[in-house]
């Protein structure tokens, strides 16, 4: 057994056993996919388990939520038992000024003193073990299976957040344990175009796909319909429309090839195949990018407990959340054209696109990850978008292109952030910070300055 799994084992036990009658349970949580399927594996735990429990869904842990937690603990006579999911790594040193129980299962990098928490904070982040990659709904997957077998069954919506936080292409050990008790619970996995909803109609897959943007064809029926013709793909088969996962081998080809002569380093096929997983929910088959679109859409335009309603199979939750969706995808192609028809500052190895108020700053992520994953600017490209948040405060998220692992986009962004007092967090490929508008010019001056130097490096 390796050291994670037995860390896993042992936490479960320590939470269990500080369980007690009068005790309560508050979750904050992370409003992205694999936040929302953290905490929706999380609640079933609970709920098996017939605890108590609320749940506080977050854009970010800043410093004046946890000052809120510490200061409902202290005045509250009841005990409290607090749990951060897909959140809390980089906030370790607040956290450990909470005087109650705390749980963290969290991916993201570690404040260099976690080795110095008490004894009332079980803390699981994999990092501490290796560099292996995996979702916060995976690490809470095992948490809950190591609590009860039975949670087993929650073993596909962890594959949400996988696929959500973009962590499914490379199955490591971890992974592959996830993905067998998943594959064991009706998931199946293929291999194709990681498309917006492969067993949709395949013209709208185009049209709709938000994981591979193609230039004149994302947000454009018209330009869907052109490039099938181009492949010399029919859109039916048997007056049935095809879907992705109808296309034949040459078929696939094609279309792989008429995908491939639109992007602008013009290579070859292998990073645009990717693994497929379809997930029972609601008693249909669906692709796990559409649900984890869904979920990611719910959480950014506030109905975050919509979301996870739709995660625990309620009907009404589901009704409710595909109208959101449907919203959702309107906002992402009004601001992927936005992006299209507006300046942006592009260099050797990068592009910065300040959107200020034209992109909401909870989607502007969603924006930057879409860019990055398209064909319109080469690999290693690295993509920093800029969106302007309520309070005032800036919203910076930045994506690589293509799957390079030589830039760490965390320890990137912390140089920068450091020289303008911004709070940083992400992992290496996809990472932000919060940037005071005071500080905004000083930020993109040398943001700007940083990239020229990273545009350099990439082309000795």
């Amino acid at each position: 057994m390796d050291k994670l799994t037995v860390h896993i084992k042992e936490a479960s036990e320590k939470f269990l056993s500080s369980l007690e009658n009068d005790v309560f349970i508050k979750i904050i949580t992370h409003l992205d996919t694999d936040g929302i399927s953290s905490a929706a594996i999380f609640s079933k735990m609970l709920y098996r388990l017939d605890q108590k429990f609320s749940l506080t869904i977050v854009k970010q842990l800043e410093k004046d939520v946890i000052d809120n937690i510490i200061n409902e603990v202290n005045a509250n006579s009841a005990k409290s038992f607090v749990v951060f999911l897909d959140l809390g790594s980089g906030s370790l040193s607040q956290i450990k000024n909470i005087n109650s129980n705390v749980l963290i299962i969290d991916h993201h990098y570690l404040e260099e003193n976690y080795e110095e928490l008490g004894e009332n904070i079980i803390f699981i982040n994999q990092r501490i073990y290796s560099e292996e990659q995996i979702s916060a709904s995976g690490l809470t997957y095992l948490f809950a299976k190591a609590v009860d077998d039975r949670n087993k069954d929650l073993s596909d919506l962890s594959i949400l957040g996988l696929v959500g936080d973009l962590l499914d292409k490379e199955i490591n050990k971890i992974k592959y344990n996830i993905l067998k008790d998943a594959t064991n619970s009706n998931t199946i996995i293929k291999k194709g175009l990681p498309l917006f909803a492969s067993n949709r109609p395949i013209h709208k897959s185009l049209e709709l796909s938000s994981t591979v943007y193609i230039p004149g064809v994302t947000g454009s029926s018209e330009g869907a319909l052109d490039l099938l013709k181009e492949a010399g793909i029919d859109i039916k088969y048997n007056n049935k429309f095809k879907t992705i996962l109808d296309l034949t081998k040459e078929e696939l080809s094609r279309l792989i090839t008429a995908i491939i002569l639109r992007r602008a380093d013009k290579k070859d096929s292998e990073d645009i195949i990717s693994n497929i997983f379809l997930i029972k929910f609601f008693g249909k088959q669906e692709d796990a990018r559409e649900l984890s679109s869904l979920i990611n859409a719910c959480g950014r335009l506030g109905y975050g407990a919509i979301a996870v309603a739709f995660c625990l199979g309620d009907k009404k939750a589901m009704v409710k959340a595909e109208k959101i969706y449907n919203s959702y995808r309107y906002k992402i192609v009004k601001s992927l054209n936005w992006v299209n028809n507006n300046e942006k500052f592009e260099g050797d190895g990068y592009v910065i696109i300040n959107a200020k108020e034209e992109i909401p700053d909870t989607i502007i992520g969603t924006i930057t990850s879409i860019i990055a994953s398209s064909f319109v600017y080469p690999t290693g490209t690295i993509i920093v978008g800029l969106a302007y948040r309520e309070d005032g405060k800036i919203k910076v998220s930045s994506r690589v292109s293509g799957n390079v692992k030589k830039i760490n986009l965390k320890e990137f962004l912390s140089e920068i952030a450091i020289m303008v007092d911004a709070e940083v967090g992400g992992h290496d490929n996809a990472a932000g910070c919060l940037v005071n508008p005071d500080k905004e010019g000083l930020f993109l001056e040398l943001l700007e300055k940083e990239l020229k130097l990273y545009g350099m490096t990439i082309k000795i």
